[in-house]
């Protein structure tokens, strides 16, 4: 455990800050080892992290890290090195900024392209409140291709006041950076011309760089000079930094290990999506992959090599591959966009108008779906079926198994209308039968009374457990039926229904999801319907059957009231 005196990094020699990086690095590797975590990211922000704190005056002084993967040398420095080797555990360090966590973490982020719009209310409130601080947003090459961070710089002359921005230059957003923006960067850091630089300075600011940020011998000044320059305009330093740097297995697959998990015995199921896809594309050449900035971690690498004209990585921009989408389908092509749940909340606008509001065959394929655990709020993928449940010519499926989800697959390239599925980032194969939209699966058939609907693969092995202790400790069983459409809801089957209680079960918050679905349905039909989720929450970093537990979803609170409504 690191143990950092308070004021070090100001009073120590280059030599010795040189040490203390190479004991941050040891801390974070070590750590990461264990408890998972962002790993290439943290390991090459080190330094830019160190000078930072040795130049400005936090807290007094504001960070904003984009993303904020990378604030794990932020946290060792700002008095948590003591409880570093709880980070992303129930109940210790988020691995993302936290307000509620300390006074050095002044904005929560954790989405890609916020940290110059934060930054700049920031700065405006201390302008209108006359209060004295710097304000610092640190965002990478990956966020900076986010719409988001060009409606801020749009402002800056708008809203009269001075930030400093460091664009951390790693090359990498998860997959490498692509682009005209990235193609513009890496002219920058060599002769760049003085039209590359008028790129940035039209908006209102100065470029300053392009500097080592892994050097602390020509980073240090660099960032003076742009803290005096800062005084008068807004600055954009250029700092360019290795990810991975100090370990040379990160710095050759910094894709890798730019984030790691622990080790389990189940199938991803972005393995299966690569898998399927591929196999689809190669008698469907209308087959079309777009992903925004995660081709690896999505598992479409192999889809990519393989049909290189069809693939699409188009960064960190997930509104416009979503109307990239919507205008290849207009033109007769059948994409598929894969993404994370929680990232995919930023196009919903797009969701609605582009895609659905035209009804077109775009196939969203919506990675870690539910509870996602140790990476927190902004990561959790538990509103995907609330927000998409509404949404006119929109199918939503949710498959039990990746077995399942493989034939959903494959019955969407046929379809000739939007399509979502939602799936976890882990589960089994299994098997399954032919599937039919819109159609339930009766699993487990009984003449009880009850009736429990579970959609996808970790509900229904919870429904499964629930089902073992209600025979075991009661002596009562219920029916158990795969929900694995929430849109369009199997209406003939919920029809045909007898059991007067009915139980739902979805890895989703409650409300406007399945059990509100299957509510409605059965509004004024004497049933009784009770319905397990999420609660009306924002769930923290933790263990996913942890999670589940305490925020909705546990076994004993579903069997306690299942065994109370069944008496009565």
């Amino acid at each position: 455990m690191m143990k950092i005196s308070e004021g070090a990094v100001k009073s120590a020699s280059i030599q010795q800050l040189k040490g203390l990086c190479d004991e941050l690095r040891r801390e974070i590797y070590e750590t990461v080892s264990v408890c998972g975590g962002h790993l290439s990211s943290n390991l090459g922000a080190v330094e830019l992290t160190v000078g930072l704190h040795r130049v400005f005056d936090f807290p007094k002084d504001k960070l904003v890290f984009d993303v904020g993967h990378q604030c794990y040398t932020h946290k060792l420095l700002s008095g948590r090195a003591e409880r570093f080797h709880t980070l992303r555990r129930e109940g210790g360090l988020s691995g993302f900024p936290k307000r509620s966590e300390s006074e050095y973490d002044c904005y929560d982020t954790g989405h890609a392209g916020t940290a110059l719009s934060a930054c700049l209310g920031i700065a405006k409130a201390r302008d209108l409140k006359g209060e004295d601080f710097r304000v610092i947003a640190l965002v990478g090459d990956g966020s900076f291709q986010n719409g988001l961070i060009y409606e801020a710089l749009n402002s800056l002359k708008i809203l009269h006041t001075k930030v400093l921005i460091i664009l951390n230059d790693n090359g990498m957003s998860i997959s490498p950076t692509v682009g005209g923006l990235h193609e513009a960067l890496e002219r920058m850091k060599g002769e760049h011309s003085a039209e590359d630089v008028a790129l940035f300075e039209r908006f209102g600011l100065r470029y300053m760089g392009s500097v080592n940020g892994n050097d602390l011998g020509e980073l240090l000044p660099a960032l003076e000079r742009a803290k005096e320059a800062m005084e008068e305009e807004t600055v954009l330093l250029h700092v360019v930094t290795q990810k991975g740097h100090g370990y040379p297995f990160t710095e050759h697959a910094p894709m890798e290990t730019h984030g790691l998990s622990p080790k389990t015995a189940t199938k991803e199921y972005s393995s299966a999506l690569g898998e399927e896809l591929s196999r689809l594309a190669r008698g469907n050449e209308k087959i079309v992959a777009v992903t925004a900035a995660m081709t690896d971690s999505l598992g479409l690498r192999g889809f990519f090599e393989e049909f290189p004209d069809r693939s699409f990585d188009v960064g960190i921009c997930e509104e416009h591959a979503s109307v990239l989408c919507a205008a290849l389908a207009s033109q007769g092509l059948k994409p598929y966009y894969a993404i994370y749940s929680t990232f995919l909340q930023r196009a919903f606008d797009e969701i609605i108008h582009d895609v659905c509001g035209q009804d077109l065959p775009v196939t969203f394929c919506i990675d870690r779906a539910g509870a996602s655990g140790a990476d927190g709020e902004t990561h959790q993928g538990v509103f995907d079926l609330s927000y998409l449940s509404f949404i006119p010519n929109l199918t939503v499926a949710i498959p039990k198994n990746i077995a399942e989800f493989r034939k959903m697959l494959a019955l969407s390239a046929d379809f000739s209308h939007p399509l979502a599925i939602r799936y976890p980032r882990e589960g089994t194969e299994g098997e399954a039968c032919d599937v039919e939209i819109g159609k339930f699966e009766v699993l487990h058939s009984t003449l009880s009374d009850i009736v429990l609907f579970a959609a996808g693969e970790r509900c229904l092995r919870l429904a499964s457990s629930v089902r073992e202790e209600l025979v075991e400790r009661f002596g009562m069983d219920l029916t158990i039926v795969n929900a694995r459409f929430l849109k369009p809801l199997d209406r003939g089957l919920l029809a045909s229904r007898g059991e007067s209680l009915v139980v739902t079960l979805e890895d989703n918050v409650k409300i406007g999801g399945l059990g509100s679905a299957i509510s409605d349905f059965y509004r004024n039909s004497g049933k009784t319907v009770l319905t397990f989720g999420y609660d009306d929450a924002f769930l923290p970093h933790g263990e996913v059957t942890s999670l589940m537990e305490k925020f909705g979803l546990g076994r004993e609170k579903i069997v306690g009231e299942i065994v109370k409504y069944a008496r009565r």
